[in-house]
């Protein structure tokens, strides 16, 4: 899945778009995964001696692992596709930079959302 984001000056990722980066990181990471099944050669196992049995609640933890980190992931390219900065449309007078807004929301930027993702993520 792949969102169309503004860009900023060339060599230069703003915070929005360094979080979206990290998002897809994780995304690809999880894509790439091998899936935890019944099938698995370590299903059941973990660690360097493999007569140790993981829990029930490990195995299905592990076995959803991989799909729910996926939709965790898309969920989050989602919302930062929504929750843009963009010119709030005020004056600036002299170097100081335009005051901007959320493009969902329309709150000053970064608005909660990002904060919060930004906090949570980084």
């Amino acid at each position: 899945m792949s969102f169309d984001m503004p860009t900023s000056a060339p060599g230069l990722l703003d915070e929005h778009e360094q979080l979206r980066s990290r998002v897809e990181e994780v995304r690809d990471r999880a894509v790439k995964a091998a899936p935890w099944t019944p099938r698995s050669p370590l299903h059941g196992r973990f660690g360097p001696r493999t007569d140790i049995p993981l829990s029930d609640a490990d195995n299905a933890f592990y076995a959803g692992a991989q799909a729910q980190v996926t939709a965790f992931a898309d969920l989050c390219l989602s919302l930062l596709s929504l929750h843009q900065p963009r010119d709030g449309g005020g004056l600036s007078s002299g170097p100081t930079p335009a005051v901007q807004r959320c493009t969902c929301c329309m709150l000053l930027w970064p608005c909660p959302t990002i904060r919060e993702m930004t906090r949570l993520l980084t």
